[in-house]
């Protein structure tokens, strides 16, 4: 390093050797000069226009995102010239430079031009933001939520003592007595309302006894409902845990917070139509359950007691011996029917056994002998059949037809 860039380079400071304030305050002076002009967008949050100022108007610029603002300063005849009707919560663009004042340590921006954003350039915006979000997915209907049937607890962001949250807590109540709520009030529409909805949002987003949230808020020009169009709040409502149900205006009015919502009212009352059920129509539902179970059930018991008393007319069960006594007599029938059986045949073979016994004694020689005749028999049993047969003095067996003789052959002749 030489020695010229040595003598540009500032000396740093040590605990040895320490800045004095007004050299610190005229470092930060000289960097926030660096930054320039730049045109700023904000809201209004308040107007002063104080006496024996020589013509100054200070104005606190809010960020309508967020929890910061700026003091601006600007001559009476550049704000005449701009806004000359500004009021408290107007969108305005200005072209300012930031100053830094040493003297009280403060950082403000002081403006030479200034215009109040008009109806139509807000709505162009608007329309901006809504090509934006919904091309990131924020309003794709299959990241939604379904809401609780029945909820514990409901949370409520809404104004207080406004018609809003009568309409929402007296008809929920009204439609379920025992609906329990947890109510933060807010600010609806101004420079601090986004902050404090985005404030009341976290606290019952982180209250796990909420099941559903509502944002409620009447009517009003869209001017008045453009902190439920601040993107902001609508990423917000887009990463909550706990549903969220928008309710804002009337039907005709849809701010960018009923495209995020998980569910969007009409109204702050179609709110409560949403988020409880009705007691006596559920009762009615309840009754309309029971009877057709009833009959159902009727039904179900005169089918099977049908069923029941035809099994019981069938002779099975009607008579039950009647089976018994079928089987019975078919049994004795059986019995019967063998006993003839084997009476006819025993009878017949007793018939075919005389015939037969009959034929065997026609053919039997006993019945030969019966009629005279005589069977003659040598020594060793052959019968004789012939005289050549025996030799004289042959003992011989006569047999009779009642007992045998023993003869002896005294002579013998042929035929």
């Amino acid at each position: 390093m030489n020695e010229a860039q040595a003598a540009a380079t500032p000396p740093k400071s040590t605990a040895d050797d320490p800045w004095p304030v007004r050299v610190v305050s005229q470092k930060i002076g000289a960097w926030i000069a660096k930054l320039g002009w730049v045109w700023v967008d904000g809201q209004v949050a308040q107007i002063s226009r104080r006496a024996g100022s020589g013509g100054i108007v200070f104005l606190t610029l809010r960020d309508p995102a967020a929890n910061l603002s700026l003091t601006v300063t600007l001559h009476r005849d550049v704000l005449e010239a701009g806004a000359p009707d500004l009021d408290e919560g107007a969108r305005v663009t200005l072209h300012a430079k930031p100053e830094f004042y040493p003297a009280r340590g403060t950082l403000s921006l002081r403006a030479d031009e200034i215009r109040q954003v008009g109806l139509g350039e807000l709505l162009v915006r608007l329309e901006r933001l809504k090509r934006l979000l919904e091309a990131e997915g924020l309003f794709a209907a299959e990241r939604k939520r379904r809401l609780p049937f029945l909820p514990t607890r409901i949370g409520l962001i809404t104004g207080q003592n406004t018609a809003a949250e009568r309409d929402v807590l007296m008809n929920a109540k009204r439609r379920w007595p025992a609906a329990e709520f947890r109510v933060a009030h807010v600010s609806v529409q101004g420079p601090n309302a986004v902050p404090q909805i985005l404030g009341a949002l976290k606290v019952l987003d982180d209250d796990e006894s909420v099941e559903v949230i509502v944002i409620a808020r009447g009517g009003g020009s869209v001017e008045d409902l453009l902190p439920f169009s601040d993107e902001a709040l609508c990423r917000a409502v887009f990463a909550a845990r706990t549903p969220v149900v928008s309710a804002i205006g009337h039907d005709p009015d849809t701010p960018l917070l009923d495209y995020v919502a998980d569910f969007r009212a009409s109204t702050p009352t179609d709110a409560a139509k949403r988020i409880v059920p009705d007691l006596a129509e559920e009762l009615r539902l309840i009754d309309h359950a029971r009877q057709r179970l009833d009959r159902a059930v009727l039904s179900m018991i005169g089918r099977e007691q049908q069923r029941i008393e035809a099994w019981r007319s069938r002779p099975v069960l009607a008579r039950p011996e009647s089976l018994i006594e079928q089987r019975s007599a078919e049994v004795t029938a059986l019995r019967d029917r063998a006993g003839r059986s084997l009476e006819h045949r025993v009878r017949r073979a007793d018939d075919e056994l005389r015939h037969t016994l009959a034929r065997l004694r026609a053919l039997s020689p006993l019945a030969t002998l019966q009629r005279g005749y005589a069977i003659v028999q040598r020594g060793d049993g052959h019968v004789v059949r012939a005289a050549g047969e025996v030799a004289a003095g042959d003992p011989l067996r006569v047999r009779l037809a009642e007992g045998s003789l023993t003869a002896t052959v005294v002579s013998g002749e042929g035929e």
